[in-house]
């Protein structure tokens, strides 16, 4: 039985992850765009390396379960910074799913920061 809850915690770090890395990865190939749509709305681009940075890199160690913990809470951050800046339209019923998701998937890094990677995860105790 241990085996099932040690998959699912890899596969639900995986699943909570996946969607950084392929942003992180595309905000690389539209780095010019991504600069205007965040100045658009009062953030500095020059935080844009920053911010490919942790998805990338957060999103690799959530899901290997490297500093799974540190990863999980500045992806949490990071998911609350951006429903707050890029989504309070909420006369806007996209703009509003997209705050109430950015503060789900907070939720769920913020459950790995609490409990940490689980099994098969480079940062389980006793390796």
């Amino acid at each position: 039985m241990s085996a099932i809850y040690g998959f699912s915690g890899l596969l639900g770090r995986i699943l909570i992850s996946f969607m950084f890395l392929q942003s992180g990865i595309n905000k690389i190939g539209g780095y010019k765009a991504t600069v205007g749509y965040m100045e658009s709305k009062g953030v500095p681009g020059a935080l844009l390396p920053l911010v490919i940075f942790l998805e990338i890199a957060g999103a690799i160690g959530v899901i290997v379960g490297w500093q799974a913990r540190v990863f999980s809470l500045f992806l949490a951050g990071f998911c609350i910074l951006a429903a707050l800046l890029f989504h309070l339209d909420f006369s806007n019923q996209v703009q509003t799913i997209m705050f109430m998701k950015n503060l789900t998937i907070a939720g769920g890094f913020l459950m790995i920061f609490a409990h940490g990677a689980g099994d098969f995860s480079l940062g389980k105790k006793g390796r």
